[in-house]
């Protein structure tokens, strides 16, 4: 896919991107604290169950899972040497479960460390990180790349710069906010997807973060800065935390598609869902999109 066949496909409509991956992969036995990319692609049945049950749901695009498959993440679990194997290994999977049905986005993510001179994190080591895992997206045979839950605005560039340095491939960047439009590590997405349109990014807005009922403000606020599309692809509400430790979503497929159609009234083009939502989330996005 090119910036330019994004704009056509979207003159026909709204993208509709998939669903959580991660919540839906504790659900189906994955255990917390390992290597989410490990564990993938050694229970890859899986996966391409969940993904393929995104595509017929309605998605347009779904991410491989090579969220965080860099080699500074894979270092922390001992597998910086698997990066190459790793990310080839996630794409053939998701395009196993499209079968041509759905573009494959490659995923990228934050490492969570602050760069200098805020933190431990040089420039020069996450070029590095990330030019290397999107040489391997790229070559693996991804149609996009995706930059997403990124914490602050300058990890973010790198990884624009990084992707230009390597391939033509357009980067959608959603950054993970406050409901007020703050970032986690400073800043505000208004400020900061301005900054990556200049970058060159090819669609920005933001996911995980919260619920689509809080989000019409922010989303409406991004499309007032940027001229290229917007994407909103939120958590399913605000959970709780119950007895066990784990997270309890309790915004319903309808209800989550009532709000997202909300979203796309207010300037969002791309949209899906994040934590707590399912194949039924994207099945009845798509039908309020319609």
């Amino acid at each position: 896919m090119t910036k330019q066949e994004l704009q056509d496909r979207l003159k026909k409509g709204p993208l509709i991107l998939d669903g959580a991956t991660g919540s839906n992969l504790m659900k189906a036995g994955m255990p917390k604290g390992i290597c989410t990319e490990k564990w993938v692609a050694d229970h890859p049945e899986i996966l391409i169950k969940l993904q393929q049950d995104y595509v017929d749901a309605g998605s347009d695009i779904i991410y491989a899972p090579t969220f965080m498959a860099n080699r500074v993440s894979l270092g922390e679990h001992g597998l910086a040497d698997e990066t190459e194997n790793l990310n080839r290994a996630l794409v053939s999977l998701s395009r196993q479960a499209s079968g041509g049905r759905a573009l494959i986005a490659g995923d990228l993510t934050t490492t969570g460390k602050l760069m200098e001179p805020l933190g431990p994190m040089s420039y020069e080591t996450l070029y590095d990180a990330y030019r290397e895992q999107i040489s391997f997206l790229a070559d693996a045979g991804v149609d996009l790349l995706v930059a997403e839950t990124m914490l602050a605005s300058n990890e973010t560039m790198v990884i624009l710069d990084a992707a230009a340095s390597v391939c033509d491939l357009p980067v959608f960047c959603t950054l993970t906010i406050e409901s007020d439009g703050s970032l986690f590590f400073g800043g505000n997405i208004f400020d900061a997807v301005e900054e990556l349109e200049a970058m060159g990014a090819a669609a920005v807005g933001c996911n995980c973060s919260t619920g689509p009922d809080q989000l019409e403000s922010v989303i409406s606020g991004i499309a007032s800065r940027v001229s290229i599309p917007v994407i909103a692809k939120p958590n399913a509400g605000m959970p709780t935390i119950n007895e066990t430790g784990e997270a309890v979503y309790h915004m319903g497929p309808e209800e989550f598609a009532r709000h997202m159609k909300t979203l796309r009234q207010a300037g969002a083009s791309i949209l899906g869902g994040c934590c707590g939502t399912t194949p039924e989330f994207i099945r009845e996005l798509k039908k309020a999109l319609l």
